[in-house]
């Protein structure tokens, strides 16, 4: 293997795309692994009733654009989607997928760890799902309500998940149904960039005084663009944003780290999949015996 301080910290271009790029070669030697720090679960067919599910909000965008005009080619990050579903799974809890448009579910597969069998089994387990989801507003229309048989939200991470979800109506609905009936929302990295969506038409958001983790703008400002990850300065910033509407963000760096503030499930990065996914479980099947 090529020693990381020989591969280019150049963003890889992407031929699908104008002026579109792929995270560098070095970046990616820095950022991801063949396999997860997936140890086990804890509940494994602890929920037997049949009805509990989990609905999924995937982003159904490749590209987003950076300040300079520059495409990130990005998704959702299959670790902070696959290894927490794979917890909630493995506990008993189905799954629906949906996006905004209908449209797949777009990944980031450069960062797959295809030597994980937890992940790998999860993701063959929900591809018919991610490539035909159902559309996020139909779910609203007939799948919302006080008898609904979702249990929790949860948003995962991935660059792409700033595309659209903030700015969504269906996703301020799917969000105003979870607190009004005592939903989970479970999300990490950039999927909290989907809460923003909860202050639209309000004087203010619902999770103001809420404390959660998300991925530190710092990175997003500093090392990833130096490492290439990144091709350009992004356009908005998650954490600051959420901190201007009254969201108290606790890590500054990617530790791992998972918070819980009342039934908001968090994760500051890729590296907090594993637990946010154990957390999750222990949560969704304590709520299913109530």
């Amino acid at each position: 293997m090529s020693d990381a301080t020989e591969l280019s910290k150049d963003p890889a271009p992407d031929p699908a795309e104008d002026n579109a790029f792929f995270p560098s070669p070095y970046s990616l030697s820095k950022y991801t692994a063949p396999k997860t720090d997936f140890d086990g679960v804890q509940h494994k067919g602890a929920y037997t009733g049949g009805r509990w599910k989990v609905l999924m909000i995937g982003t159904d965008e490749r590209y987003l654009l950076t300040e300079d005009g520059k495409f990130f080619s990005t998704g959702n990050h299959p670790v902070e989607m696959l290894l927490p579903l794979h917890h909630m799974m493995e506990a008993g809890v189905d799954v629906d997928v949906a996006t905004l448009s209908g449209n797949p579910v777009k990944l980031e597969l450069w960062a797959m760890p295809e030597e994980d069998k937890a992940v790998m089994e999860t993701y063959e387990a929900l591809k018919p799902q991610l490539k035909q989801p159902m559309k996020l507003s139909e779910v609203v229309a007939d799948k919302l309500g006080p008898e609904s048989d979702y249990i929790a939200v949860f948003i995962p991470g991935g660059h792409g998940a700033v595309i659209g979800l903030a700015e969504s109506e269906d996703v301020t609905e799917t969000l105003d149904w979870a607190l009004a009936n005592d939903k989970y929302v479970i999300t990490l990295c950039h999927g909290p960039a989907a809460l923003l969506a909860a202050a639209r038409g309000k004087d203010k958001s619902p999770f103001d005084g809420y404390s959660l983790c998300v991925f530190p703008d710092a990175l997003d400002t500093g090392a990833n663009l130096e490492m290439g990850y990144l091709p350009g300065r992004l356009r908005w910033l998650v954490a600051d944003l959420l901190e201007k509407q009254g969201v108290e963000v606790l890590n500054s760096e990617i530790t791992g780290q998972t918070h819980q503030d009342r039934r908001l499930l968090t994760g500051d990065s890729p590296l907090a999949s594993n637990a946010l996914g154990l957390l999750s479980a222990d949560v969704l099947v304590e709520a299913a015996k109530e």
